[in-house]
């Protein structure tokens, strides 16, 4: 289908001379009349700017003996998942996600590597650097993707087309990598457009033509549509974007909830949402793929138990506390499982959040096994922030430190008067308990992680999947890299891999 104002521009393959960049020649497929009026017109600007395959693309750049050659960036085992697939391993329907058992089966000549966090990180430090080159309003969604609003910026770098070429330019020349751009006056248009002409693409879609470009695609190109969305969307008749821009806002709304208003204005490329440069957090959690599965429950408490250790060490050091915790189980037939619960005060130990996870293994109807036991801490603050809302004032009781028995005024109090001093008792317990852990946190920070060991892991089975990704995140992005592998004959652990992710 033509869209008259669309423009699509695609690199040569040997655009890979990066020092050569200005010279790069592009093939534009021009559909329709002169695009200088319309996009002039534009009421925004948002590029979206993704790496392509971004830790296998990394990998083969600094590894040419696997340049042309499918690539799989995972844990190096059966158990594990894709993290990452290159394009040439893409083409056996691998993708990120899957099973490396699958992926194996699928693509058997595709070479793993095991991840190197660090090194991703170091380029996405230098990715969005040359974007706050372009822009100050930039909001990074994870390691290898970001939004740019280049609004009012047409006088320095002209076009949406140029600007896009101008980024690519810029991002080949510093880090030796490709990146795919859409531009539109939405972000979410623009975030479509991105993904439209991969790898290594361009495609900028003028605000008046997003809605009619937007109609052909498929239904899962809606933000927030997923597999099982999908498939709710089809029983209903909805294939396409179009189709849901065509139905009434009502009825969607009668079959899919207040979701069906948000894909209708979707659909019609309406997409409010502005470029935020600062993305706070808002949840850290903890994944572990587990070598052998598990069924009982005190199996599951064990693995909890590191993940919330992990969790709260992290958020201590962040300064953040927790109103909110998750349990995530995988089954062997890989169903995600979740449960969840507010608390009643914010909180950052490792103890306070095994207290409220574990009653939350009662909700689950599934008897497992699992193959994964996770956890997420979220709706999370600034300890600090002096604008917290009521609900953390309990937390002056910490710094009280109350040592001496209650006075027996206290004892004859009256009722509210009682459950004030529990409040305080509780508090008190509850700073002790931090004060416990923060010390740890110092010894390890000196000495190694592995300096204290509590007594309840020295006679534990280790059953976490030797060499293996434990998926530490914190909303979406890699911050540090795996343990190195432990010698041959040495207890398994999970090595450790550390995202922030958005949402």
């Amino acid at each position: 289908m033509e869209i008259p104002g669309l423009l699509l521009a695609k690199s040569h393959p040997d655009a890979a001379a990066a020092e050569h960049c200005s010279n790069i020649q592009y093939r534009p497929k021009l559909i329709g009349h002169d695009r200088t009026p319309a996009m002039q017109r534009w009421p925004r600007i948002v590029l979206h700017a993704d790496m392509d395959a971004f830790y296998a693309s990394v990998e083969q750049l600094d590894n040419p003996e696997l340049r042309g050659k499918p690539v799989l960036v995972a844990p190096n085992s059966w158990r594990g998942v894709v993290l990452t697939a290159s394009y040439e391993a893409r083409r056996f329907k691998v993708g990120s996600a899957m099973p490396v058992a699958e992926a194996r089966r699928r693509c058997p000549e595709a070479i793993m590597v095991e991840p190197r966090f660090e090194r991703y990180a170091a380029i996405s430090k230098q990715m969005v650097e040359i974007f706050g080159d372009f822009s100050p309003q930039v909001e990074t969604l994870s390691l290898d993707e970001a939004f740019i609003d280049m609004t009012g910026a047409e006088g320095l770098f002209g076009t949406p087309a140029e600007m896009g070429h101008a980024l690519k330019c810029r991002v080949l020349e510093a880090t030796g990598l490709n990146i795919s751009v859409g531009a539109s006056a939405t972000k979410y248009v623009a975030k479509v457009a991105s993904a439209y002409d991969k790898p290594n693409g361009l495609t900028v879609v003028p605000a008046a033509k997003a809605k009619a470009w937007l109609a052909p695609q498929p239904i899962n190109q809606l933000w927030g549509v997923g597999a099982k969305t999908t498939t709710k969307l089809h029983a209903i008749g909805l294939m396409t974007i179009g189709d849901i821009a065509g139905a009434s806002p009502d009825w969607l709304a009668e079959h899919l909830g207040s979701a069906g208003r948000h894909y209708y204005e979707l659909s019609h490329a309406r997409d409010p949402r502005k470029v935020t440069r600062s993305r706070s957090t808002k949840s850290m959690g903890s994944d572990r793929t587990l070598s052998e599965d598990v069924t009982k429950r005190d199996a599951i408490l064990e693995h909890l138990r590191r993940n919330a250790e992990r969790i709260a060490r992290r958020m201590r050091a962040k300064d953040y506390v927790a109103r909110a915790v998750r349990v995530r189980l995988k089954t062997t037939d890989f169903e995600l499982l979740s449960r969840q619960r507010t608390l009643a005060q914010p909180v950052d130990t490792a103890d306070a959040l095994m207290e409220a996870v574990t009653p939350l293994l009662d909700a689950f109807d599934h008897r497992g096994p699992y193959r994964l036991v996770g956890m997420v801490a979220f709706d999370l603050s600034w300890s600090k922030d002096p604008a917290q809302p009521a609900t953390a004032q309990l937390d002056l009781f910490e710094s009280i430190r109350v040592r001496k028995p209650a006075t027996r005024r206290e004892r004859e109090a009256p009722a509210a008067r009682n459950r004030l001093t529990r409040s305080a008792s509780q508090s008190v317990k509850e700073g002790t308990r931090r004060d416990l852990e923060a010390t740890i946190d110092e010894l390890a920070t000196r000495f190694g992680s592995d300096v204290l060991i509590s007594a309840t892991d020295l006679e534990r089975k280790h059953t976490v999947m030797k060499n293996g990704i434990n998926l530490n995140f914190r909303d979406g992005e890699c911050v540090s890299r795996p343990r190195k592998p432990q010698k041959k004959g040495d207890s398994g652990s999970s090595a450790n891999k550390e995202t922030e992710h958005g949402s």
